[in-house]
């Protein structure tokens, strides 16, 4: 089921999500569906979107949702920075579609998580996705891109919106 999207401003936003506990898998499945179902529809109405957190649905569970070539599903992840070489990029967020902010990320990080059987994972990430994991893995903590803005002249509207 598509859902909602929160959006920038909203305060729920803001707030820290709780770990998922291995006996909530089955419970949590079907917000796993709508993540993914409301990643493919954000898709089809901007033409964006490589991911979302599930506090951006208003589920505050440490729950990420990926899907680039194939789906990833991210249960409790855990980052980790191997050096302190960062990189200068637009960040974008389907919680205010629109909005570029420049912020600055680490070029290379570890992300380490359980997977949908419960088992534990790791995956090495650098660039583009190392900062999309970045941005998402921030949502689980109540942290918006806007918060992580290089100064207050690092805000640009973008020039064509593919919505509906």
């Amino acid at each position: 089921m598509t859902r909602e999207i929160l959006l920038l401003g909203n305060p729920r936003l803001y707030e820290r999500s709780e770990e998922v506990k291995e006996e909530e898998l089955d419970s949590i499945r079907p917000v796993i569906q709508d993540l993914h179902d409301t990643l493919m529809d954000f898709r089809a109405a901007y033409d964006a979107g490589r991911a979302v957190a599930a506090p951006q649905i208003g589920v505050f569970k440490r729950i990420l949702y990926m899907y680039i070539d194939r789906p990833v599903v991210f249960i409790n992840p855990c980052l980790e920075y191997p050096d302190e070489e960062r990189i200068e990029v637009m960040d974008d967020c389907m919680s205010f579609p629109g909005l570029l902010v420049r912020v600055s990320r680490h070029k290379r990080c570890t992300i380490h998580y359980k997977n949908e059987q419960w088992e534990d994972c790791r995956m090495e990430l650098e660039g583009d996705l190392s900062e999309l994991l970045q941005h998402e893995y921030d949502h689980l903590d109540g942290i918006l891109a806007t918060m992580r803005a290089e100064d207050d002249k690092s805000f640009f509207i973008k020039e064509k919106l593919h919505q509906p």
